[in-house]
């Protein structure tokens, strides 16, 4: 976690000295989604040797993982209603139950759990439990996740969400550990090559999202603050309750309870700028999560994983 702290830190400072601009952060952020996260994906199969243990953790990951974003999407249906933010617009709060229901999974999840896996805190299997994971957690990003920003839902979308680089690298990374395929070894390394750009760039993108913050403007604004507070605290509780219930494999359901402990997703700015949305307002909620996360993230594994 310290390792992932400083570069974040760098990232803030590069933003601070002016080394990157908004549209430098855009391109990178274009790079690590369509790029780079499909190239880790695919190599946490490659990392893998095929057996029926592997198997059932990348199965239980992915039921998991589906059972526990629909929970998520209905208590945020409950949660930021019309009767609960009287006030607020209908983007208001769907951008509020974007945010509990999508985190950074992708950008913090996945550089977070490589590292803990690399230290010896998670065996191989988390990586299993994590692909899982990111099949249901794609198709609700890129599917309910555009819609919330959109109001609606058409075959154009349909046809992109099941053509995402995330998708279709997981799809290929299974079928290729199912039949226990190997690749050629300049391949494997090409791969892993790219893959590896994903830890570094992933957190200085974040760092760099937190040194554009207006703190002053950020603490007037209440639901904003009320949002991030639910999403860090009652998501991965809800999601320990509904794991622990269910009997679900404790090294899967830690990997979860991590994951659902992470700050919203930065693909709320780039969801709301490109479909109509207040990339603004969403920002802002981006940076309020992930600097109140530096607090509740210990908090919260230190009580649910305990």
């Amino acid at each position: 976690m310290a390792m992932v702290g400083i570069i974040m830190v760098l990232g803030f400072c590069l933003g601070k000295a002016k080394w990157i601009s908004d549209g430098t952060n855009k391109q990178l952020i274009n790079i690590l989604l369509m790029v780079a996260m499909p190239a880790a994906l695919f190599m946490a199969f490659q990392r893998q040797e095929f057996n029926e243990e592997a198997l059932r953790t990348f199965l239980v990951g992915l039921g998991a993982g589906a059972l526990v974003l629909v929970s998520l999407a209905v208590l945020g249906k409950l949660m930021f209603s019309k009767w609960t933010l009287k006030k607020a617009s209908q983007y208001a709060r769907s951008e509020s139950q974007f945010a509990l229901i999508f985190n950074n999974a992708a950008f913090l999840g996945l550089p977070i759990i490589n590292v803990m896996v690399e230290q010896g805190v998670f065996g191989q299997e988390a990586l299993m439990a994590y692909c899982g994971f990111i099949i249901p957690f794609n198709f609700g990003l890129f599917g309910y996740g555009v819609y919330l920003m959109k109001g609606k839902f058409d075959r154009k979308l349909l046809v992109s969400t099941l053509l995402n680089p995330n998708i279709l690298a997981v799809a290929l990374g299974c079928v290729l550990f199912v039949f226990s395929v190997g690749l050629p070894g300049v391949v494997t390394a090409t791969v892993d090559s790219v893959a590896g750009m994903m830890t570094p760039l992933s957190l200085i993108c974040i760092g760099y999202m937190l040194s554009r913050a207006d703190v002053k403007k950020l603490i007037r604004k209440r639901r904003l603050f009320i949002t991030a507070a639910v999403q860090l605290t009652v998501g991965p509780t809800l999601t320990w309750v509904i794991l622990w219930g269910l009997g679900v494999p404790a090294e899967v359901r830690n990997i979860l309870v991590l994951i659902q402990a992470l700050p919203t997703a930065t693909s709320l700015g780039l969801f709301a700028e490109k479909y109509g949305g207040d990339p603004v307002s969403a920002s802002e909620l981006v940076v309020i999560s992930t600097i109140m996360s530096i607090g509740t993230l210990p908090l919260m594994l230190g009580l649910l994983l305990a």
